[in-house]
């Protein structure tokens, strides 16, 4: 029978923890038994599988290789394990969402529109998750999440688009008549952020204008780039979403407007939107959102 070559299942669990943490402590922590069981299963099932999956030092513990494949292999079946109780569970959903978004877009777009959820979709109780990347429903301990599509979405993972990416640069209003005058960025200090530098190339790439900055600096996140844009460091190169408000309240000018960079937010989901009307509701609110963004980014 083809299922007796299957590795001890209850061994599973223990060792995909203990991967995902290289610590059997705290493995035993999260699963709630002692640290003596969770490295009993661990043996159990290096005795099963004939070969040694961690390297156990003094202090430390290093999966193998072949121990984070498995490890990977494991949490994608619990994803799907769980996608397919939640489609045929005849339980309604009750209690909070968990979402999480990519931090800039958490901080300047969706938290400061937390009160028009709370008014208009009452019943959409949400916790927050600052958080960007890859997304693993089960291992992450969320619902939902707002991604930019610059990588590949898991398989399985309800997906929901939200709004294009669009950038430009943006500064202080008494920095933008220079800028206009010129048809270019220049003589200015040019503000990159260090978890998208190829900002400024995209934007030269898709616009044909010319950078040509007195100075450049680096920060690491857009909230930052765009912190100093405000104080007049200098320009940053921005996503519309993330500085829409600043530029409502004229703290921020945008000399050049804003151009889609060919990426896209999504919101994806553990299961389809219909199966859970919480996840419904956000998720028509949130489209609704998105579509007065776009309205709001194009050109007068």
């Amino acid at each position: 029978m083809r299922w007796a070559a299957l590795p001890p299942l209850n061994a599973l669990l223990p060792f995909e923890a203990t991967v995902r943490h290289a610590s059997m402590t705290a493995a035993a922590q999260e699963l709630h038994v002692t640290h003596g069981a969770v490295s009993r299963q661990v043996q159990n099932l290096e005795r099963s599988l004939g070969t040694s999956l961690f390297e156990r030092q003094t202090r430390a513990l290093r999966p193998t290789p072949q121990a984070r494949q498995l490890a990977a292999v494991i949490r994608d079946a619990l994803d799907q394990i769980d996608a397919a109780g939640q489609q045929i569970s005849h339980r309604t959903p009750t209690g909070p969402l968990t979402l999480s978004c990519e931090p800039t877009l958490l901080m300047r777009w969706l938290i400061p529109r937390l009160p028009e959820l709370a008014a208009e979709v009452p019943d959409a109780a949400v916790h927050l998750s600052a958080a960007g990347g890859p997304v693993s429903f089960e291992r992450d301990d969320v619902d939902l999440a707002i991604r930019r599509d610059d990588f590949l979405f898991a398989e399985g993972a309800s997906r929901t688009r939200l709004f294009e990416e669009r950038i430009g640069p943006v500064c202080r209003p008494d920095l933008a008549p220079p800028l206009a005058a010129a048809g270019c960025v220049s003589q200015v200090a040019l503000l990159h952020t260090a978890t998208r530098p190829e900002a400024w190339d995209d934007w030269r790439r898709i616009t044909g204008l010319k950078a040509e900055p007195a100075s450049e600096q680096t920060l690491e996140h857009f909230y930052l780039t765009v912190q100093a844009a405000a104080a007049g460091v200098g320009v940053a190169i921005a996503p519309f979403a993330v500085v829409c408000d600043d530029l409502a309240r004229g703290q921020l000018v945008a000399p050049f407007g804003f151009v889609p960079d060919g990426t896209s937010y999504h919101l994806l989901s553990r299961q389809p939107p219909e199966q859970d009307g919480r996840v419904r509701q956000l998720t028509a609110w949130l489209q609704a959102k998105a579509r007065e963004l776009e309205n709001d980014s194009e050109p007068a």
